[in-house]
């Protein structure tokens, strides 16, 4: 039983302020390496400084000397890790542990401990003649009709290759985890999107049963996909813990971070379309490849998004990883949907100017019924009324078609657009809701929190569903103590937990209800129960207002300390019957300085379809982030491997550049009214990842209006433009 409540009460769409925000920004919220345990002693991992060979040996005599050295650790027996501990596979690779009384006892003693390798010639470049590549997994190959005979008989045709360099995350807290073992029970306080998984990660690695597993992560000082898998230095750390019979705690230095949490891996991509004249595709070949490390691999999805975002009738596409010896790539904002897009979009930019039409008509021109690549109906796709709006605001009727015709004194000015399109995700997920004696509610799940504002938005539905008032109800999370949830990832918590945390609140509010109806001392007593509203925490009938009660009248005179409801959510197979994504349109103006060729964004605006938006102040600060990021993706980050060695010659916030604050220009954006109730029941889609995929192709794309140039390569720099 699920009833509408009354629009005063209803705070999904509101833009409610963080309600976590003040634990934030008064230093009061507990980061995983915040936590203070007593007894505690800190590890610093030693790290290989070849990529690829055998460790020899191990001489710690000298860090051992400082008397603050308590242990150094170089045999693992006993833990599962993802690589041969006994050979080198990636430099940066962890070959000791060093634990000490201080963390800067442990830091030095690292720094004191000898090893030696046999080495062996390392691969470490995707673009290497020797590089071999090898079919993905997941990501197998695609074709309907025959992409090959119709691209050569296609009358226009844009036929391009793309470079992608490696990205790395820097999210501001860096990796830490402290582990405490209590006889054979494992508790850490750690930096994890996924608490679940972790629990099993941990699990699996130390040779232990879930339930002797905990895992704490109330707060994520950002991870965009960095923290969505456990890394060996948090195997380590409960590995230290376990042999030192005392909690450890292992922080990464940013230089660290570079090869133990993954990257966007660099990709490489050819994009070819073939149109008739007046614009309809009839062509696309699509080609990618990306980097992945030999000992495991990680296919980035690039593919998926060009097989059915528009309607075109010959298609094939393949996908191929090339392994290397490097550190595992992962998720990283966006994983293969902004790759792909990039190619993708800019092909589509350029098969535009080809024929003399404007990008967003072509793009509307070519918008496809069902899904092609699977010949399902979408289960909402609003994606032309994305662009139009998205024009329309951004005055897109002003842009010149012809590159380099519009200049402000030394500044040429371009504008371009991209759209963009991820999947909706969704999970399993679990939920449990209580109201207690005073009055107030708990709700819990064991999900996570980095930065889109979960706490508040889980708030939101649980405050509605509930019918009380927002600021009597609160939401935990991060700790696998509470019911199951999916990886904070893919952007699927939204639709994963909030349709969980729905139905949980929901059934607590009907079971209060069918409580108070059939209680002979209630005011409520013999109504129907369709037939009773619940508002500010009070039940009464809604022919007679005046007869009701509060939920804490109820508990009270029944002699309850609290009434509870747990429900797990499971999504139905409604992914298989249609299919589900979220879509926008990204428009950028840019200038580019006519003799030194620097790139500077003036403005970036996009517009989104993504779902019933629960929270308008947090899915705001959600698309101005994806904007920063594919600002930096487009114009300054690109990670520098020597291949020699495979050593990262830029793991440092001096060398590896983020956009700061005179890179971020105007930014904005929209949301359409919409919900997709086929997904889940309240009708949200994911947007954490959407709002970075367009990006960087639409500053691309604005680059080559202002200059004529194609930037195929990102980061666009100036030597690419000179």
């Amino acid at each position: 039983m699920t009833r509408p409540l009354p629009a005063a009460y209803a705070f999904s769409g509101q833009p409610i302020t963080r309600v976590e925000g003040r634990l934030k920004v008064t230093g009061e919220a507990a980061y995983a390496a915040d936590n203070q345990i007593p007894g505690l002693v800190y590890a610093a991992l030693v790290c290989a400084t070849v990529a690829c060979g055998r460790v020899d040996d191990v001489d710690a005599r000298r860090a051992l000397r400082d008397r603050e050295v308590l242990r150094v650790l170089t045999d693992f027996a006993g833990l599962k890790l993802p690589f041969d501990p006994r050979r080198v596979s990636f430099f940066g690779q962890p070959v000791a542990v060093v634990i000490a009384a201080t963390f800067e006892a442990a830091t030095h003693g690292a720094s004191l401990v000898d090893v030696r390798y046999s080495t062996r010639t390392a691969l470490t470049d995707i673009d290497a003649p020797e590089a071999v590549t090898q079919p993905g997994r997941f990501n197998r190959d695609y074709a309907r009709g025959d992409a090959d005979q119709a691209m050569r008989h296609a009358p226009v045709v844009t036929d391009m290759r793309f470079g992608i360099a490696r990205n790395n995350h820097n999210p501001v807290e860096s990796p830490a985890t402290i582990a405490h073992w209590d006889g054979g029970h494992l508790t850490v306080w750690d930096k994890v999107q996924g608490i679940s998984s972790a629990r099993q990660s941990y699990a699996d690695a130390m040779g232990i049963p879930q339930r002797d597993v905990r895992v704490i992560s109330p707060f994520v000082g950002g991870a965009f996909g960095s923290a969505g898998e456990i890394w060996p230095h948090q195997l380590l750390a409960a590995f230290a813990a376990r042999r030192m019979q005392r909690p450890v705690k292992l922080a990464l230095t940013r230089n660290q971070m570079y090869c133990g949490v993954g990257y966007r891996p660099a990709s490489r991509q050819r994009m070819a379309i073939g149109a008739d004249p007046s614009g309809y595709l009839v062509a696309m070949i699509h080609e990618g490849r990306t980097e992945t490390a030999k000992y495991d691999t990680y296919e980035d999805g690039l593919v998926g998004n060009p097989r059915f975002l528009y309607r075109v009738p010959n298609m094939r596409s393949t996908y191929r990883v090339v392994p290397l010896d490097v550190s595992l790539p992962t998720y990283m904002r966006g994983p293969g949907a902004v790759t792909g897009m990039f190619a993708l979009e800019s092909a589509m930019d350029d098969l535009a100017h080809r024929l003399a039409m404007d990008p967003v008509e072509l793009r509307i021109r070519n918008e496809p019924d069902v899904d092609q690549a699977d010949g399902i109906p979408f289960s909402t796709r609003r994606l032309t009324d994305c662009l139009r709006q998205g024009a329309a605001t951004f005055g897109w009727d002003r842009r010149n078609p012809t590159p380099g015709a519009i200049r402000d004194a030394d500044q040429l000015v371009g504008i371009g657009m991209a759209a963009a399109a991820y999947h909706t995700n969704r999970g399993r997920c679990a939920a449990v809701a209580r109201v207690l004696a005073d009055g107030s509610a708990e709700v819990q799940s064991g999900t996570s929190d980095m930065g889109p504002g979960t706490y508040t938005s889980m708030t939101q539905v649980a405050a509605d569903a509930l019918g009380m008032p927002l600021g009597r109800v609160r939401f935990s999370l991060g700790d696998s103590a509470f019911p199951s949830a999916p990886p904070h990832s893919g952007s699927q918590t939204m639709a994963s937990v909030g349709s969980a945390v729905f139905a949980a609140a929901n059934m607590l509010r009907d079971r209060f209800v069918r409580t108070a109806v059939t209680d002979p001392g209630s005011p409520l007593n013999g109504a129907r129960p369709e037939n009773v509203a619940v508002a500010d925490g009070r039940m009464y009938a809604a022919a007679d207002p005046g007869r009701g009660e509060t939920y804490q009248d109820l508990l009270r005179r029944r002699g309850w300390p609290m009434l509870e409801s747990e429900q797990t959510w499971t999504p139905d197979d409604a992914a298989q019957r249609y299919s589900m994504y979220a879509y926008g349109a990204v428009f950028a103006e840019v200038a580019v300085d006519a003799s030194l060729a620097t790139v500077r964004i003036r403005r970036l605006y996009g517009c989104y379809d993504a779902g019933r938006v629960i929270n308008p102040k947090l899915a705001h600060s959600q698309a101005i982030g994806g904007m920063v990021g594919g600002i930096g993706m487009a114009l300054l980050e690109g990670t520098r491997v020597d291949h020699r060695d495979g050593r990262i010659v830029n793991a440092n916030m001096t060398d590896y550049l983020v956009p700061v604050n005179a890179d971020v220009p105007a930014l904005n954006a929209t949301f359409l009214p919409a919900e997709d109730t086929v997904a889940d029941p309240i009708g949200v889609k994911g947007l954490g990842e959407l709002v970075i995929v367009g990006v960087p192709a639409a500053i691309a794309n604005a680059v080559f209006n202002a200059t004529g140039r194609r930037a195929t390569d990102l980061p666009i720099t100036v030597e690419k433009l000179l």
